[in-house]
């Protein structure tokens, strides 16, 4: 990709993540007496700098079908609050005991543990009142779709599921197959939801559709295959949190099994298979073509 092209995307995927950030102040107000401290909690989490990229999605994705843009908007705000309160959980002690999440100490250190547990489950539910609001969309049977399709992204079945494997290692030892399946869950579940809450709010076809699901599938475990590879090779001031924690917990992962060459050449693979699946937009899906390549070239 050029520099021009590396300077267009790195400045919409800014932009977007300031317009998602904005969104959430609003939606996440500060609040007088007992309970201010977990709204101030919960404002930790969600207004801290970040990439932005599963809202980046929704907007993205749903801007090629003309899609409102308050409607994904606001989608997109709810699932970054679902992302939120999965960070603020594995953060937690009985999770991945981080101690830093993007740049800034996670939520159990700058408060404490019960709050951190209750600014999760708080912004959890106000990711489901959000899309429940007929501000989010005029079509009942559309919000509907949008929970119940979020509601299987992060649950048992999605994000959820993949976090009680991860924590399964010490009994079972993670093998490639397992590390995939994980992911697929853990990461891949929302990035997922991304392309298809879009494709809900646009009205996508069929075709459409299954093309979106393709490119999020592929582009999900590349982004965490990547994001692997920038555990064991990147700089811990760069990317913000704790690097090699893997390592430190003898846990196996893709870098780990495959060596840094050949999960770097798996990354490559399923980028060029991400790209393939948007051929049936042609030039509407430059920018999520740009975001591939961010994807594998991330430092951070």
């Amino acid at each position: 990709m050029s520099d021009g092209g590396d300077m267009d995307f790195g400045r919409r995927l800014t932009e977007v993540a300031d317009r998602v950030t904005v969104a959430l102040d609003q939606l996440i107000p500060p609040a007088q007496g007992p309970e201010a401290d977990l709204m101030r909690a919960m404002r930790h989490s969600a207004l801290a700098n970040g990439k932005r990229m599963r809202p980046f999605y929704v907007i993205e994705a749903g801007a090629m079908f003309d899609a409102p843009e308050k409607s994904l908007l606001r989608a997109a705000a709810a699932l970054e609050c679902v992302h939120c309160y999965s960070l603020v959980h594995d953060d937690l002690p009985c999770m991945d005991d981080d101690d830093f999440r993007r740049g800034q100490p996670t939520v159990h250190k700058a408060f404490d543990e019960a709050t951190a547990v209750l600014a999760g489950d708080a912004l959890l539910t106000l990711a489901f009142k959000i899309l429940a609001s007929d501000e989010t969309h005029n079509d009942a049977n559309v919000r509907l779709k949008l929970i119940e399709r979020l509601a299987d992204a992060s649950g048992a079945q999605g994000m959820v599921g993949g976090q009680m494997i991860d924590m399964l290692e010490t009994e079972s030892p993670r093998d490639l197959n397992t590390i995939t399946r994980m992911q697929r869950l853990k990461t891949g579940a929302l990035i997922s939801y991304s392309l298809e809450a879009a494709g809900i709010i646009g009205g996508a076809s069929e075709a459409e559709r299954n093309a979106l699901h393709g490119f999020a599938h592929d582009l999900g475990l590349a982004y965490q295959i990547a994001d692997d590879l920038l555990d064991a090779t990147g700089n811990e001031a760069e990317v913000g949190k704790p690097l090699r924690t893997d390592e430190a917990a003898g846990k196996a992962n893709f870098v780990t099994l495959l060596g840094v060459e050949q999960a770097g050449e798996r990354v490559r693979l399923l980028a060029a298979q991400a790209k393939q699946h948007l051929a049936i937009f042609h030039n509407r899906a430059n920018i999520l073509l740009q975001s591939v390549d961010f994807v594998l070239d991330r430092k951070h």
